[in-house]
Order: C-alpha cells, then sequence, then structure tokens
C-alpha cells in the first residue's frame, strides 16, 4: 500500500478538530479505520463523509490510502490490514473468496439506475461519420479498450454484444487504465471502448469518441462497485456499524446533489468542491458535464446483478471455485444503520 500523504494529513487535521465537535468523542476517544479508495468520482460518499465530519461525529477517524484498483484491495483485506474497500465486485475478488479470504459485501458504492449510468460504452467518431458503425451488430472485429477481465464493465459489453446477435469473442478487448482509454481511442489504437468517468466526457468532448449506451440503458440497475469490510472490521460490530452510520449520510449527501442526470441538485456545488479537494479530478467543468453513478440512499446491494455478473465471469473460465453469495453478501451493517438514520427522504 502507498499512503496517499495529501488525505491522511486531511485526516489528522480533521481528527485534532473532533474535540471542538458538541457532545462528541474526544480525538484521543476516536477508533482510527482504514479505508482503501481509488480516488475516483465513485468514492465521493467517503470524500463527504471525511469533509462534512460524519465519521468522526461517529468516533470514527479514517485514515485513506489511494489503490490503483480495487484488485490491489484484495490481499490487505484479507490480512486485516485493511479495514474497508471500495470497489468492484470482481473475479478476482470472488477467487479469493473461495481460497478462504474472508471479505464481505456489505453495501452499494455505484450503480446504475435509469439516467445515471457512469460507464458507458463509446464507438470512434470516425466510425460513425462513415457508417462503419450504425448499430451493435457492428462491434463484431472491433477492438475494445477495457480495463481488466473479470471486472463489471465487461458484463455490460457482453450485453450489448448480445443485443446484436454477437457473442463476447466476436470482439477483442485489450486491457487499458482509462486515462489510457482517452489516449487509445484518439490514436485510432482500438475502435470502442467500455470508459467510466471523467475520462469518457473527456473523450466526447475531444471528439475522439461517440456514447453508443450507457450502463444504465444496457443493465439498468448494475451493481458496479460495492463497500467492503474485512473480517476483522466486520468482528468489531460497534465499530463497523459506526462506519456505515457516517457513510449512509455521506451517500445520502451525494444523491440530493443528483439532478437530470449531472450533479446540478441542491448540494452540488459542495460536492463538487469536495470532489475537486479530495479526487484525481480537479476541473469543476467536468464534474458538472460529466454524468454522475448512481449510489442507492439506503445502501442495499443489488444482489440479482451480482449474481448476475458472477455467471459471466464463470463462464469466460475466470471463477476458480464455488461461490455462495449469501456468504458474501452481508446486509446486516446497512440494516443497522437504517434502523438508526431511517430510510430515505428526499
Amino acid at each position: 500500500m502507498r499512503d496517499n500523504a495529501r488525505v491522511s494529513r486531511r485526516s489528522a487535521i480533521a481528527g485534532a478538530s473532533a474535540a471542538f465537535i458538541t457532545g462528541r468523542a474526544r480525538a484521543a476517544d476516536l477508533v482510527p479505520v482504514s479505508v482503501g479508495t481509488a480516488q475516483t468520482i465513485t468514492d465521493a460518499p467517503i470524500f463527504i463523509a471525511d469533509k462534512k465530519k460524519y465519521f468522526l461525529e461517529e468516533g470514527v477517524a479514517v485514515n485513506m490510502t489511494d489503490f490503483a484498483s480495487a484488485a490491489n484491495m484484495v490481499a490487505p483485506l484479507g490480512a486485516g490490514q485493511l479495514d474497508v474497500g471500495a470497489g468492484s465486485a470482481s473475479a478476482g475478488l470472488y477467487n479469493a473468496v473461495a481460497r478462504g479470504v474472508k471479505i464481505r459485501i456489505v453495501a452499494d458504492k455505484s450503480s446504475s439506475p435509469p439516467g445515471y449510468g457512469s460507464m458507458k460504452i463509446t464507438v470512434r467518431k470516425d466510425h460513425v461519420d462513415s457508417g462503419r458503425y450504425k448499430s451493435p451488430k457492428d462491434l463484431k472485429g472491433f477492438r475494445f479498450a477495457m480495463n481488466g477481465p473479470g471486472v463489471s464493465n465487461t458484463s455490460t459489453l457482453n450485453q450489448l454484444l448480445k443485443s446484436g446477435g454477437l457473442s463476447y469473442d466476436d470482439v477483442t478487448t485489450i486491457n487499458l487504465s482509462f486515462p489510457e482509454h482517452f489516449m487509445a481511442l484518439q490514436n485510432r489504437a482500438v475502435d470502442a471502448s467500455a470508459t467510466s468517468e471523467p475520462i469518457l466526457t473527456q473523450a466526447v468532448r475531444s471528439g475522439a469518441a461517440v456514447v453508443i449506451k450507457g450502463d444504465d440503458e444496457i443493465d439498468p440497475g448494475h451493481q458496479l462497485a460495492a463497500i467492503l469490510y474485512s473480517q476483522a472490521f466486520a468482528a468489531r460490530t460497534d465499530v463497523a456499524r459506526a462506519f456505515m452510520r457516517a457513510y449512509l449520510r455521506g451517500v445520502r449527501f451525494y444523491n440530493r446533489a443528483l439532478k437530470n442526470s449531472r450533479l446540478a441538485g441542491e448540494t452540488a456545488d459542495e460536492v463538487i468542491a469536495i470532489m475537486n479537494e479530495y479526487s484525481n479530478v480537479k476541473d469543476a467543468a467536468i464534474l458538472r458535464e460529466i454524468t454522475p453513478n448512481g449510489c442507492d440512499p439506503d445502501g442495499r446491494v443489488n444482489v440479482a446483478s451480482l449474481r448476475k455478473d458472477l455467471d459471466f465471469y464463470a463462464s469466460q473460465g475466470l471463477i476458480e471455485g464455488k461461490i455462495d453469495l449469501a456468504g458474501v453478501v452481508d446486509m446486516s451493517f446497512v440494516e443497522a444503520a437504517l434502523t438508526a438514520l431511517g430510510p430515505y427522504k428526499r
């Protein structure tokens, strides 16, 4: 793990101010919780809960560590070196569970309700302009920029290909980081991509790509990412529930920023300012233009969606053992938080 000094420094400053929170724990009484993030827009509720001092009000001092991807969080979560992770329920995660690594999926982090598909399928603009691409059946033979095997957007692409009478084997996938998707589309090294925000908007802005369909249209309600607890952290019931209460408050603040498929709601200005501070996206204009991801304000995970993705990963030969989702998904922390907070009311 590499420490994100900028975020860790903010957490230390926030911890020092905790004694001034009326009726709350003193800084010395705060329970440290290590949290892995990818510094992306889908981490917004965690950043909000930190900035708004929701964690501190629950007696929790978060120490965030930046990871290149959720796959890199699996080993430290399994070893108890990381308390909380935030990322995709990937084939790698399920394989770790099959090997006996105890990791729990405990809440929604990113999903695709109608209008909020932050991951979209794009095709190079020159293919659209020339007529090479007109409908999904024309994707046959295309080189697709992806970000890895056995992750949620591979299932999205599979669904789109099926709608055009194609299979996943009818395209060639090239695994690149999302920023590299932009360059590959510009340089015509790939024909299409399954890309997430904000790189998606930057690619479209530049004229390199055209959006074909969003994840919310292809697979409405798709469970793209989740909050993960290590077994050791889940066993610390009181602090694990406290973290979840603060996290859901951050999710609800984030949801109030959503309007008309944009960050344009009542809390949007503050959410954008927090994202500018915490994430690697520093352009407020981009954040106002992107399609933000959805996140269930009551934290509930779409288990049917997880099961569909798991079945696809298995069909690709990526799952090494038998996975019982009932033993991986644990909604008890969300349910306890909802008892305290009540259901979401806009």
